[in-house]
C-alpha cells in the first residue's frame, strides 16, 4: 500500500495485528496464551481486525512497558483510542479494588460506560476478563476472589445489559464458582446427575413439538434453552425453591413469524400436554413495563416431567435480546432511568455486527444520546453522579450541606481549580473547606456560574433565610444597586419593579434578590419590558401609547414609525427611557433620556425633540460600550475575550491601557448585544474574573 494514500481502518489494522502478534512473542508463555484466548473470543464475537490488534498491543504494553513505543508512532487515531479506552478501564478496576465489593457497583459500571469513547472497547474488556477467569484457578485464593468479585460486580452485569450472551453466562458461572464454591459444586452435581436424562427429554420434546407445529402449518424455529448454574441458583434463592421444584431446568423456546402464530403455537402446546395452573404469563397482550414481550407457560411434559415453553416472534426475540426493551432491567431489578436505558439500547445496537450504516449509527449516538450525567469520584473512590454542567461547588453540596457552606476551594485530579469548574466523568474531586460555615451570596447568581443545580441553590437560600431579615434587605438592595450601576440605569421605579414580580413592596423585592429567588438576569430582562409593565420612567407619557405601534423596534409619538438611528453617544438599549431628536437627513436620532448630548441639542433646538418609546422588539443587536478596571496579570486579556465570546456578545472594538507604576488596567470594549439580560450576564461574568475589580456599561453623561 502506498504511503501517500489514506488507508481505511481495516487496511491499516491488518498489518498492525500481524505486527502485534510478532511483538507479543516477547511476552511470557502464560500472558501470550491469555492474549491468544482474548483474540479467539473477539473473533467469536465477530470483532474487526483493529479491535483484535488493540487487545494485543494493550497486552504487550501491560506485560512489557516500552516494548511498543516504536510501533505506537504508526498507530492510527482509532487504534490509539481503543488502546486508551482499555487503559481508562484499568482505573475503574483500581477503584473497585480500593473500595471492595460493598455497594457502588452500579456507579462503577456507569463510570465505565461514561469514559469509554469507542464502544468496541467493551468487547475487549469482556473478552479479557473471561480469559483471565478461565485461568483464575492458578491464582492465590484472595486474588481469585477479587477477580471474581470484579467480574460479578462489573463485567457480568455489563455483558447482560449489552446482550452479549456468548460471554455473559460463562462470566456469571465462573464468578459464582469462585465466590460460592460449595453452592456451585452442589448445583453442578445435581445437574450432572440428570444431564443425560435432561438432554434426552429435551430432544424428545422438541421432536414432538416440531412434528405437531409442522402438521398444523405453523413455521417455527425450536431450540432447547440452556440454564446455567448461576441462573439456577438465583431462581432458587429468589423463589425459595428446591432444585427439584424448578420448572425451567427443562425448557424450550419457540420462534414464529407472527403474533397469530404465537397463540396458535400456544394452543398446540397445551393440546399436547396439560399446563400447570398459575404458570402461564401473557407478555404479548400485556408487555412488561420495560417492553419485554413473550408467552410463558409451564406444562407437564412427557413422562410427567415439567417443561417450560417460551413462545415469541422473531421480532420480539430480537427486541428482547438486543432492543429497547432492556431485558436486563427486569432481570437485575432497580428503578427506571429512561436516559440511561436509551444509551444502553443504542450501545447494544452499536455492538451488533457492523454494517454499512455503522458511521451513521455512531453519529446518532454522539449527537442524540450524549450522557446527560457526569460520574466523578471522591478522594475515597466513591462514584457520584451529577447532572452535566454541575460545578465542583455543586459537588460539595452533593456531598453534604455543611461541606458546601464551608467550601472555599477545590482540587480536580490534584490541581486547584475555580469553584465554577465543571468536572468531567472520571475526575477525582477534593473539596477544600474552612472552619466557618458561611456561603457567599454570589453563589446564587446565575451570572457568576458557581451553582448550576437547583438542589445546591436551595441549600444556600435556606442558609440565608435563617439570617436576619434586615441583613437580607441590605444585601438585596446593595446587589440591585450594583446591578443598575453596571447597566448604567439610574431611573428605575422600584415599586413598579416589585409589582412586576408580584411582590408586596420594595423590601420584599430586596429580600427575594438576596435569596436568589429573583435573579439579576430576571431583573435585567424585566427592564426591557417598559411597554407592558411601565418599570422605567421617561418622564413622558409615551409608554401607554407604545402598544399601539408594536410592529417595529421604536414608536414615534403622533406619526407612527419613521427612519430611526440609535445615537452613538449614549447607545440606548431596549428598556432605556428614550427621547428622539429630528436630524437633517437621517431621520430621528434616538438617545437615552438622560443623555448629555441630547440635553445640549434640546437647549439649542427644543422644537426638534420628540417623544419615542420602545415597541415589542424583534430579535436584533445593539452596540454598547463597557469598561473593565482591575490589576494586570498574565492572560487577563485572553480570559476577558473568552468570557465575552462564551456569553454571546460580539466584540466590535476594543482598547486597553496598563498603568506601569500601579499595575492597574483599564479595558474598553464595544459589544453587540441583544438585550439587557445578555449585557447583565457578560458584566457579571467579567466582574467575577480574577484581578477584575469593576465591570460596567458606560453611560451617556
Amino acid at each position: 500500500m502506498s504511503e501517500q494514500r489514506s488507508p481505511d481502518v481495516k487496511a491499516t489494522a491488518m498489518p498492525l495485528t500481524q505486527r502485534a502478534r510478532e511483538a507479543c512473542a516477547l511476552l511470557p508463555v502464560a500472558a501470550r496464551a491469555e492474549a491468544e484466548t482474548v483474540i479467539e473470543l473477539l473473533r467469536l464475537l465477530g470483532c474487526d481486525d483493529e479491535t483484535c490488534a488493540s487487545a494485543l498491543w494493550f497486552s504487550l504494553l501491560n506485560g512489557l512497558p516500552g516494548a511498543a513505543d516504536e510501533a505506537a508512532k504508526t498507530w492510527p487515531a482509532s487504534l490509539r483510542r481503543l488502546i486508551d479506552g482499555q487503559g481508562e478501564a484499568e482505573k475503574v478496576w483500581a477503584l473497585h479494588a480500593q473500595r471492595g465489593p460493598v455497594g457502588g457497583a452500579e456507579g462503577l459500571r456507569r463510570l465505565l460506560l461514561a469514559i469509554i469513547r469507542d464502544l468496541r472497547v467493551v468487547f475487549v474488556l469482556l473478552a479479557r476478563q473471561l480469559a483471565a477467569m478461565r485461568t483464575a484457578m492458578a491464582l492465590p485464593d484472595h486474588e481469585r476472589r477479587e477477580l471474581a468479585q470484579l467480574t460479578s460486580d462489573i463485567h457480568a452485569p455489563l455483558a447482560n445489559r449489552l446482550g452479549i450472551w456468548q460471554l455473559k453466562w460463562e462470566l456469571e458461572d465462573l464468578a459464582f464458582r469462585y465466590l460460592e464454591p460449595d453452592t456451585y459444586r452442589r448445583i453442578a452435581r445435581l445437574l450432572d446427575e440428570r444431564r443425560v436424562d435432561r438432554e434426552t427429554f429435551i430432544a424428545s420434546s422438541l421432536a414432538t413439538l416440531r412434528s405437531t407445529l409442522e402438521g398444523a402449518g405453523v413455521h417455527a424455529e425450536l431450540a432447547g434453552r440452556p440454564k446455567h448454574i448461576f441462573s439456577i441458583w438465583k431462581k432458587m434463592k429468589k423463589k425459595g425453591l428446591e432444585f427439584s421444584d424448578l420448572y425451567d431446568i427443562r425448557a424450550v423456546r419457540i420462534l414464529v413469524d407472527s403474533v397469530a402464530d404465537c397463540y396458535a403455537a400456544l394452543g398446540l402446546v397445551h393440546s399436547l400436554w396439560p399446563h400447570l395452573p398459575g404458570e402461564f404469563d401473557d407478555y404479548v397482550a400485556r408487555p412488561k413495563g420495560n417492553g419485554y414481550r413473550s408467552l410463558h407457560t409451564a406444562v407437564m411434559g412427557p413422562a410427567g416431567k415439567t417443561l417450560e415453553v417460551q413462545i415469541r416472534t422473531h421480532e420480539m426475540h430480537r427486541a428482547n435480546e438486543l432492543g429497547v426493551a432492556a431485558h436486563w432491567r427486569y432481570k437485575e431489578g432497580g428503578g427506571a432511568d429512561a436516559e440511561f436505558e436509551a444509551k444502553i439500547a443504542w450501545m447494544r445496537k452499536l455492538l451488533e455486527p457492523r454494517g454499512e450504516d455503522e458511521a451513521e449509527l455512531a453519529a446518532g449516538f454522539e449527537t442524540e444520546l450524549m450522557e446527560d450525567r457526569v460520574y466523578v469520584l471522591s478522594p475515597k473512590g466513591e462514584v457520584i453522579d451529577m447532572p452535566r454542567g454541575a460545578t465542583v461547588l455543586d459537588f460539595a453540596y452533593h456531598i453534604h450541606t455543611e461541606v458546601g457552606h464551608r467550601c472555599r476551594g477545590a482540587k480536580v485530579n490534584g490541581r486547584i481549580v475555580p469553584l465554577t469548574t465543571q468536572p468531567r466523568s472520571g475526575d477525582t474531586i477534593e473539596i477544600l473547606t474552612t472552619k466557618s460555615s458561611e456561603p457567599s451570596r454570589d453563589w446564587l447568581s446565575s451570572h457568576h456560574g458557581y451553582l448550576n443545580t437547583s438542589r445546591a441553590k436551595e441549600k444556600v437560600r435556606a442558609w440565608f433565610r435563617r439570617t436576619a431579615h434586615d441583613a437580607n434587605i441590605v444585601a438585596g438592595k446593595a446587589a440591585l444597586e450594583k446591578e443598575l450601576r453596571k447597566l448604567a440605569l439610574d431611573d428605575v421605579d422600584l415599586a413598579k419593579l416589585a409589582t412586576h414580580f408580584r411582590l408586596k413592596g420594595v423590601e420584599e423585592l430586596f429580600v427575594t434578590i438576596a435569596l436568589g429567588e429573583v435573579s439579576l438576569g430576571q431583573i435585567a430582562r424585566s427592564l426591557q419590558e417598559p411597554v407592558e409593565h411601565e418599570i422605567t420612567q421617561s418622564g413622558n407619557p409615551v409608554a401607554s401609547r407604545a402598544a399601539q405601534h408594536d410592529r417595529g423596534a421604536l414608536s414615534i409619538e403622533g406619526v407612527g414609525n419613521l427612519l430611526t438611528t440609535l445615537a452613538r453617544c449614549c447607545q440606548p438599549l431596549p428598556g432605556d427611557p428614550v427621547r428622539g431628536f429630528i436630524t437633517r437627513g437621517r431621520g430621528v436620532s434616538v438617545h437615552r433620556a438622560d443623555c448629555a448630548s441630547l440635553s445640549r441639542l434640546a437647549r439649542k433646538n427644543p422644537e426638534r425633540v420628540i417623544d419615542v418609546s420602545w415597541g415589542r422588539v424583534e430579535v436584533q443587536n445593539y452596540e454598547i460600550d463597557i469598561e473593565l478596571r482591575g490589576y494586570d496579570r498574565k492572560g487577563l486579556q485572553k480570559d476577558v475575550a473568552t468570557t465575552i465570546s462564551n456569553t454571546g456578545p460580539h466584540i466590535v472594538a476594543s482598547s486597553s491601557r496598563v498603568h506601569v507604576k500601579t499595575g492597574e488596567v483599564e479595558m474598553r470594549f464595544t459589544l453587540r448585544v441583544k438585550d439587557y439580560e445578555q449585557l447583565s450576564m457578560v458584566l457579571g461574568r467579567l466582574g467575577a474574573l480574577p484581578n477584575v475589580t469593576d465591570a460596567r456599561r458606560l453611560g451617556g453623561r
